[in-house]
């Protein structure tokens, strides 16, 4: 194992340390002097009063993990973030074990010591280097109601139905859903129902003889909405199409215009609303217009 001092001297000391993408802006101390719309807080840890939305903390570990990616350091600063220190106590910690760091996250590092831990007790080399989210290793994917979502997508389309077959309400079986693409590794915006399916299968968390109904042209999305109250289909090249639950399978067609020349019905020129209208009131006027007998008027000639 790397020392730590030593590994964190070579980062410094490294000519393009000053270009890493989590350095300060010179204007700006506070943001990335990578990305000037990211502050500096998205590579620490959560300091902020009462508990940091789920939603919230994927988006700025994405965002700096992205940063992450094209830093000319990252090597020399994963290897720093993955070394050790050992306490009075002789228990190894993470040198860094909070934050972002060499665009891999504080759990993905904490994995990695895990399993040193776990290759130095048994004796056996470790095993390769995965990606953070990788389920085998986390016992909360093979909870009953993530099997439950996994065997009721496998059968059904429909987000409610898929939620009856699970035996939990809608807004549950989305969320068990949203987590399982997390804990997956997948895209929430692009990836689709077959491929979280797929992912559950290489993972064992749903067995190979698993019958998968098709999503046919238009994939579902993985993830659902954040309102839960809608599902997405996602088509190659097309705009996200939105479409409520049940009505999955209506096909959604754009109706021909009708020509102002022509009757709806296709046949004959199209009547004239205004003609019609007018033709409509004369006839009610004219039924309601009071009948006055003729009285002829007698004229009187003046006396003589």
């Amino acid at each position: 194992m790397t020392d730590p001092i030593s590994a964190r001297q070579q980062l410094v000391d490294a000519r393009h340390y000053k270009y890493r993408g989590c350095a300060p802006d010179e204007d700006d101390p506070a943001v990335s002097a990578a990305d000037p719309d990211v502050t500096l807080d998205a590579w620490g840890p959560y300091t902020g009063d009462g508990a940091e939305p789920q939603k919230v903390r994927f988006d700025r570990e994405r965002v700096a993990r992205q940063i992450c990616a094209r830093c000319p350091v990252l090597p020399l600063c994963r290897t720093y973030a993955n070394t050790t220190v050992v306490d009075a106590d002789g228990v190894e910690h993470l040198v860094e074990p909070e934050g972002v760091m060499g665009g891999e996250l504080a759990l993905t590092r904490h994995r990695a010591l895990i399993a040193r831990r776990h290759a130095a007790t048994v004796g056996t080399a470790p095993a390769a280097e995965e990606p953070a989210a990788v389920v085998r290793d986390l016992p909360e994917g093979r909870t009953r109601q993530k099997r439950a979502v996994l065997v009721a997508l496998a059968r059904e389309t429909d987000p409610e139905l898929v939620a009856y077959r699970a035996g939990m309400d809608l807004r549950s079986a989305n969320w068990h859903r949203s987590t399982l693409v997390t804990m997956l590794g997948l895209d929430k915006e692009r990836a689709t129902r077959d491929q979280l399916l797929a992912a559950a299968v290489d993972q064992g968390l749903l067995p190979r003889s698993t019958r998968i109904r098709p999503d046919g042209p238009w994939a579902y999305a993985a993830a659902p909405t954040t309102d839960g109250a809608r599902q997405r289909r996602i088509a190659p090249g097309r705009p996200v199409q939105l479409l409520l639950p049940g009505l999955e399978d209506i096909p959604r067609t754009r109706r021909a215009p009708v020509r102002p020349d022509r009757h709806p019905t296709g046949h004959g020129p199209a009547p004239s609303c205004h003609h019609a209208g007018l033709r409509r009131l004369t006839a009610v006027r004219t039924a309601l217009q009071p009948r006055i007998p003729f009285v002829p008027t007698t004229v009187l000639e003046p006396a003589a």
